[in-house]
């Protein structure tokens, strides 16, 4: 898997603030009442998080490790390529949408719902939070929330080739995430404000699409770029 996608899951995470803020915004919000005082400190921030992202990575190893048996079918069909090429679409549309102009990846959020339905109940029996493995668990379910962005980054888990690249891939996502969800001090709020602009979400999304296309033109035009 080229570094490339690394930075692009990366950038999908950070450019992706917007939806991040709006899907997470409830539990954050009732996480941050739940805790003592109604604020809770960066040790117990970080461990939500840790807690979400290595969801995130895990889910990514099964992805990875999935993709992976799939290509043992290549002699009898060209899983590896679909793969690719459904990995470079998927990152098109999450460039567009990022953009403002589709909102196509949207759909996979149904996806989840099911599976989030069962997780919901334990992660509210663990509110409130009183201690930091608390926050990591908290964070672990919250990890699997049902949600677009997170799931079209799956599929490039899935054409990583191994558990250890679809881990890492998950991971590079969640680190982009975090900046917008930690959600906390002055520079937080500036960093949403600018995300929001309607000009650097074009550029951004763009950017993100651009990687997609590049890697299409990898697999079938290798040497033009």
């Amino acid at each position: 898997m080229p570094e490339i996608s690394y930075l692009s899951v990366f950038l999908v995470g950070l450019l992706g603030g917007v939806h991040c803020v709006g899907m997470c915004g409830g539990i954050v919000t009732a996480l941050s009442l739940s805790a003592p005082g109604g604020k809770p400190g960066v040790p117990m921030l970080f461990a939500y998080n840790l807690g979400r992202i290595s969801s995130y990575a895990l889910a990514g190893a099964i992805a990875g490790a999935v993709g992976a048996s799939t290509l043992l079918l290549n002699n009898y069909l060209p899983m590896g390529r679909v793969l690719y090429v459904s990995a470079n679409v998927m990152l098109i549309l999450l460039g567009l949408y990022l953009a403002g102009l589709s909102r196509a990846v949207l759909l996979l959020e149904r996806v989840g719902s099911v599976v989030w339905a069962r997780l919901q109940p334990l992660m509210k029996r663990l509110i409130p939070v009183r201690s930091l493995p608390q926050a990591y668990l908290t964070g672990a379910i919250w990890g699997w929330l049902p949600c677009g962005l997170v799931y079209s980054v799956l599929i490039s888990a899935l054409a990583s080739g191994t558990a250890l690249h679809g881990a890492l891939l998950m991971g590079a996502f969640g680190v982009g995430t975090l900046p917008n969800l930690l959600a906390m001090g002055l520079l937080a709020h500036r960093l949403q404000n600018f995300i929001r602009q309607p000009g650097v979400r074009l550029a951004a999304g763009l950017l993100v699409a651009a990687f997609g296309v590049w890697g299409l033109t990898q697999l079938f035009y290798p040497g033009l770029l």
